[in-house]
């Protein structure tokens, strides 16, 4: 049972390894959540909407051109007056200085952009994290059902034996109590196990879009840091929640500037011509006799400057409050930058706690499993009664327990870790292979020059796939080696891992 773990760490840089097609792999099923998964298409989505600032903002310098028309019946009139009239204007409008507005506007929306992106990084390796600890879980408990449905088997064997023995005389009625009450526990203890199984395969059909079929052991974690310094050093880097804090923060210091040009004065050329016909109700012009024109076309241009005197203490109070939420979105960083270092130290503490549960809860079932055989021997001679061997039974059940889980747990934490140090994206994780990744930066420079207002995208439609044709989970397993899905190399006590946990000493 005993095999050799290694962790990969020479692998840093290296995606997943693929796994033999015959079954789901872990690459395979962060592909597909990758390709298919609402909530990160939701995620893009919003960064679309995002990218539409900078093109709002940028649109305050550019020229307007309106055009305007009326018509006009007028109720009293005299000789040479007009009864009516119809007019057309086209006025044309191009800012030359607007206090630094549109200037600042665009960085601060350019800025949003950038913590857009690093959101969406976010939302991507967090995405990551739950499709591998949902498939880590599919598999442990599997392993879990595997272990409990032998466990039922051997007690229930162990009870025929003991029944048999208790017709002849061998053993008493306490000792078939005895066993039956261990095989009811068993036999509960199975169901609840199916019951999480049921569970972990529906979570993983939420996540991913596909119901688990066979999962292949998981490949090694690239690039697992040796220290916790090491591991804080590069998240601080490429966490992204922490870089799209800090362009936030970037951001809101542009809108100081914005809302403190609203007391800077405004120029802007204006201009355009004017068309009037009086529709054939022009008479003659008054104290001439001569014949009026019908028509009067006109061009003007001229330039105009807005300087605002009084609003109310509006400008000050708009300005404060930009600088408020500055001051917010600055400590809004350090208060990310402590939850990065925290995350990223507790997942290294829990990855390397998991190691070292992995190492002795291995040598917990090679002492439980040859301590169980001897009891059984022992019994054979009379020197242990069967309550003995039930209870090396239930010792051995818990040892393969906690290794399952610690294997599990190991492999999710180095996970997580690799997740908070910015690590675990689709380009980290070598997703490219199974098709063309998502950049958000082809959508913004699609965007970002289109000047017409008459463009408008197709209708929005839902991409991802629907949950509701695939067949509830149950926890059913086939399996007969349920340690084996765990025995992945992911402990390595070379020179390249990292260094033993030291124990603390203990007083005497």
């Amino acid at each position: 049972m005993r095999k050799t773990l290694r962790l990969a760490t020479a692998l840093a840089g290296v995606g997943l390894l693929a796994a033999p097609a015959s079954a789901d792999t872990l690459k395979e099923a962060l592909a597909q959540a990758y390709f298919d998964n609402p909530s990160l298409e939701a995620a893009r989505a919003q960064l679309r909407a995002t990218d539409e600032n900078v093109v709002i903002q940028r649109s305050a310098r550019l020229p307007s051109l309106d055009t305007t028309g009326g018509y006009t019946e007028f109720i009293t009139g005299g000789t040479g007056v007009a009864a009516r009239q119809a007019t057309a204007n086209l006025s044309l409008g191009v800012p030359l200085y607007q206090g630094g507005a549109v200037r600042n506007g665009i960085r601060a929306a350019e800025e949003r952009v950038d913590a857009g992106r690093a959101d969406l990084r976010g939302t991507e390796s967090g995405l990551f994290t739950r499709v591998v600890a949902a498939y880590m879980d599919v598999i442990l408990n599997e392993a879990l059902v595997t272990l409990s449905a032998n466990n039922v088997e051997v007690l229930s064997v162990n009870l025929e034996a003991t029944s048999d023995r208790f017709q002849i005389g061998d053993l008493t009625r306490t000792d078939v109590a005895q066993s039956e009450s261990r095989l009811a526990l068993a036999r509960g203890d199975l169901r609840t196990a199916r019951a999480n199984l049921v569970q972990a395969r529906e979570t993983y059909i939420e996540l991913v879009g596909e119901a688990p079929t066979d999962l292949e052991p998981p490949p090694p974690l690239p690039g697992l840091p040796d220290s916790p310094a090491q591991a804080v050093a590069v998240a601080l880097d490429n966490n992204p929640d922490l870089i799209a804090a800090q362009q936030r923060a970037d951001a809101s210091e542009y809108d100081i500037a914005v809302a403190g040009a609203g007391r800077l004065p405004r120029f802007e050329v204006v201009g355009g011509p004017g068309y009037t016909n009086f529709l054939g109700s022009r008479t003659t012009i008054p104290g001439s006799g001569a014949a009026a024109d019908q028509d009067d076309l006109g061009i003007q241009a001229g330039v105009r400057m807005t300087l605002p005197l009084f609003q109310g203490g509006r400008v000050a109070a708009q300005q404060r409050q930009a600088t408020a939420q500055a001051q917010a979105a600055l400590e809004q960083v350090i208060a990310t930058e402590r939850n990065v270092i925290a995350q990223v130290r507790a997942s290294y503490s829990s990855w390397r706690a998991a190691l070292a549960i992995i190492a002795s809860s291995q040598a917990a079932v090679d002492a439980a499993a040859l301590s169980l055989e001897g009891v059984r021997a022992e019994n054979t001679v009379g020197n242990r009664t069967v309550l003995d061997i039930l209870d090396a039974q239930q010792e051995l059940l818990r040892a393969q327990v906690q290794l399952v889980t610690a294997r599990r747990n190991a492999y999710v934490a180095g996970f997580s870790l690799l997740a908070a140090m910015g690590k675990a994206e689709a380009r980290d994780l070598g997703l490219g292979e199974e098709g063309v990744l998502y950049d958000p930066v082809d959508n913004y420079d699609r965007v970002r020059d289109i000047i017409w207002d008459w463009q408008r995208d197709p209708e929005p439609v839902a991409t991802s796939s629907r949950t509701v044709d695939i067949p509830a989970a149950d926890g059913e397993v086939v399996d007969e080696n349920p340690l084996e899905e765990f025995d992945t190399e992911i402990i390595d006590y070379s020179d390249t891992a990292p260094p033993p946990l030291e124990t603390p000493e203990t007083n005497p």
